[in-house]
C-alpha cells in the first residue's frame, strides 16, 4: 500500500456525532447571528474563509470565496485571506480573524487568553455570533474533507489513521444521525442545557 498523502483533518463517526449534537445545541446562536447583523455578511465570510484555509476544505473554499466576493469582499482581501495574511485587515476584523485561525488550528479548543480577548474586544453577543459561524464552517469543512477522504481512499491513498466505516458513516450520518437527533429534540426537548 502506498503511503497516505491525504492529511486534512476529518471526522471520525464518534466525533461527527458529537459535532452534530453541538451544532444543534447552538442552532439558535446561528439563527441569531444571521438575523441580528452584528456581523455583516462580508465579515462573516472572512471569518469562515479563515477557518477554511486552515482546514483545507476545497468545497468550502470555492463556495465561500464566491460568497465573499458577492458580499463585497475585494479580490485583494480574498487573496489575503487565502494566503493567511491577516495583518492586512483593520483591527475590528483582525481580532476575530486571528481568533478564527487559532480556533481552527487548535481543533476547536482555543486557549483561555484567546477567548478572553475575543470577549473583551467584541462583547458577549458578537462573540457568540463569531463562535456560531466558527462551529458551522468547521462542521462543513470537516464534512467536506471526510468526503475527500473517501475519494482519496478510492484511488489507493486512504487518510492516515482513518477507517472506511467511519468515513461512510459520517457521509451517511447527515441523513441518519442528524434527523434522528432533530426528531429526538422535538419529542423530548433539548438534551443539553449547556449555556455556552
Amino acid at each position: 500500500m502506498q503511503p497516505s498523502t491525504f492529511n486534512k483533518r476529518i471526522y471520525t463517526l464518534p466525533a461527527f456525532t458529537i459535532a452534530i449534537h453541538d451544532i444543534l445545541d447552538h442552532i439558535d446562536d446561528l439563527r441569531a447571528a444571521s438575523r441580528r447583523n452584528r456581523i455583516n455578511r462580508a465579515f462573516a465570510e472572512k471569518i469562515m474563509l479563515t477557518v477554511t484555509r486552515v482546514n483545507g476544505c476545497r468545497y468550502c473554499n470555492y463556495g465561500h470565496s464566491r460568497a465573499a466576493l458577492a458580499a463585497g469582499v475585494s479580490e485583494t482581501e480574498l487573496q489575503y485571506l487565502l494566503s493567511g495574511e491577516l495583518g492586512a485587515f483593520p483591527e475590528h476584523e483582525a481580532v476575530a480573524l486571528a481568533f478564527s485561525q487559532h480556533y481552527a488550528e487548535s481543533n476547536c479548543r482555543p486557549g483561555p487568553s484567546a477567548q478572553e480577548r475575543l470577549l473583551a474586544y467584541y462583547g458577549p453577543d458578537t462573540s457568540r455570533d463569531i463562535l456560531a459561524y466558527l462551529r458551522m464552517i468547521t462542521f462543513g469543512n470537516l464534512y467536506g474533507n471526510t468526503l475527500d477522504a473517501i475519494l482519496s481512499r478510492l484511488v489507493g491513498q486512504p487518510a492516515a489513521q482513518s477507517r472506511f466505516f467511519d468515513e461512510i458513516g459520517v457521509i451517511l450520518g447527515v441523513f441518519v444521525i442528524m434527523p434522528f437527533d432533530i426528531i429526538t429534540r422535538l419529542i423530548f426537548g433539548r438534551q443539553n442545557d449547556d449555556p455556552k
